[in-house]
């Protein structure tokens, strides 16, 4: 789990969480009331809703708009641009003309000038953007008039326009406060189909249908996210009517099965569930053991059983059906050549079956997210098949408030994914720059070819060269590995079968408003 995925995650404890649960359950105008309005049970809480600070990067926030937007088949449309980006200078050069005639939700113009005050504002040393580094690639932003952007690259970075799928902010309402507290993070203004109402942290977000946006008025009149972090309370509260549609773990999605009233969606992702290793830890940190932990785990198990299918074995970042996935870098489960690793490197089993070395026994804590039922169960099988080659993994929950400060030494249940491209999952994953800079590279990883690697595909504006490059990084994270990658998870939605344009993208890790079936919410049509 990158910067991107965890400041998206609300640390609150799981007492407070069944605590806010039981008290939402008992409020009265929950799901499955107005036909124009929709309440869904989701995960994790934003910390902001501020763009400036990473709120909404990957597009479909809601609340506002970027230059481009993905369509089901995640292909760059317009969305505030009038047409996709010219390209000029090799690669160097985007010049985006705009829509004209749209507003923000407080009636003033948008211009080019929003777009250059948003772009530099993230770029600027004093915001607390953890994601900045995603736009590396930028020398300058112009505004050419009102209704033209010019952005001018360092060098040719081939994923460029899909980095402008990011919100823009209005200048006039964001300028002139402090960037990291202002009062723009928890009351903003956008461009996009919802407006938001009301904010109970822990609890839910509220949003009204934009009568001004340029799309058009929505049919979904009201839209509520409620914030539901322990799974079970979520499964509970869209099973009494309370929720209009929520995600949920496989376990618990096929308890819909039976019920007419409702239909499972189920969402293609690049989301994947793994196994940080600290290389600071004594035990994590020797390459033997990193290697071996890759050859004991049971993935297809994990699949079967965990995931009950809707998901895929993982061996790195990259999913196996992907174009990027560099083919060959697939790890078999075979625990004898795991246990040989071992005994070649001098971990010598134990009297109760944990192996030691010069003194170090071969234990670690892993640590999982409270009430994320998924991750406990991968931190629990990935324990077993530890144990059976002599390695002791002992799983603990916490918050993330909890988890953060140990992650130099313990390892995580961590997640991650974009489906967008290769650079946006490797880099922030890897890059030896990015050690503990908040939740990119969480393992400490440090490989200079993979750094090589990664900064080759980064600047490559041939995709030939890109694949190459990233197919060393797959292949040095096999040699090498910094996390043992466990499986790439399907999203799994019930919703009530009251809709119609219900659709998904392939989805990155994060899964809050901006993806599920209400990625497009504002294109939704009631039945009649």
């Amino acid at each position: 789990m990158t910067a991107r995925s965890v400041r998206g995650v609300a640390a609150t404890a799981m007492a407070g969480v069944l605590a806010a649960g039981a008290a939402a359950c008992s409020t009265p105008g929950g799901g499955g009331g107005a036909k124009d309005s929709l309440v869904v049970g989701l995960a994790n809480e934003p910390e902001t809703l501020s763009p400036l600070l990473g709120y909404g990067k990957d597009g479909n926030s809601k609340i506002f708009d970027g230059l481009l937007r993905r369509d089901a088949s995640m292909k760059l449309q317009p969305a505030l641009a009038a047409g996709l980006p010219k390209v000029a200078d090799d690669g160097r050069t985007y010049t985006f003309a705009l829509r004209k005639g749209v507003k923000f939700s407080d009636g003033k113009p948008f211009t080019a000038q929003d777009v250059v005050f948003t772009y530099r504002t993230i770029l600027d040393e004093k915001t607390n953007n953890a994601a900045k580094g995603e736009l590396d690639a930028i020398d300058k932003v112009t505004a050419a008039g009102d209704d033209t952007v010019v952005f001018v690259l360092k060098y040719p970075y081939a994923p460029f326009a899909e980095r402008t799928v990011l919100p823009i902010v209005p200048e006039h309402a964001a300028k002139g406060q402090d960037v990291n507290s202002g009062s723009f993070n928890t009351a903003p203004i956008g461009t996009g189909p919802y407006v938001l109402t009301g904010w109970s942290k822990g609890e839910k977000l509220t949003f009204k249908a934009n009568p001004g946006y340029w799309g058009g008025e929505p049919k979904v009149k009201k839209l509520t996210m409620a914030i539901i972090k322990d799974d079970d309370v979520r499964a509970t509260r869209l099973r009494s009517g309370d929720l209009d549609g929520a995600i949920l773990p496989p376990n618990l999605a096929k308890g819909f099965k039976d019920d007419k009233s409702k239909t499972t969606v189920t969402a293609r992702t690049t989301d994947f569930r793994g196994v940080t290793l600290p290389t600071a830890n004594k035990v994590t940190g020797d390459l033997a053991v990193r290697r071996a932990l890759d050859l004991a785990v049971d993935r297809k198990a994990m699949v079967d059983k965990l995931l009950e299918g809707a998901g895929r074995a993982g061996y790195g970042p990259v999913p196996t059906g992907s174009d990027w996935f560099a083919k060959g870098t697939e790890r078999p489960y075979d625990p004898d050549k795991a246990k040989k690793l071992l005994d070649d490197a001098g971990w010598r089993t134990g009297g109760d079956g944990i192996r030691e070395k010069d003194g170090q026994r071969a234990a670690f804590t892993l640590w999982f997210p409270a009430g994320d039922k998924l991750r406990e169960e991968h931190a629990l099988a990935f324990a077993s098949d530890a144990k059976k080659a002599g390695i002791e993994v002992k799983v603990q929950s916490g918050t993330w408030e909890v988890i953060e400060p140990r992650m130099k030494n313990d390892a995580v249940l961590a997640g991650d994914g974009n489906p967008a491209d290769p650079d946006f999952d490797l880099y922030n994953l890897l890059h030896s720059s990015l050690a503990l800079n908040g939740f990119n590279n969480m393992a400490a990883y440090s490989n200079p070819d993979v750094d090589k690697a990664l900064e080759e595909g980064r600047r490559s504006g041939d995709k030939a060269a890109r694949k190459a490059a990233y197919d060393k990084v797959q292949q040095g994270l096999a040699d090498n590995p910094g996390y043992t990658f466990l499986t790439h998870i399907d999203h799994l939605y019930v919703v009530n079968d009251k809709w119609k344009n219900l659709s998904t993208q392939v989805e990155p890790h994060d899964h809050g408003l901006g993806a599920g079936p209400w990625w497009n919410v504002e294109d939704w049509q009631p039945e009649q």
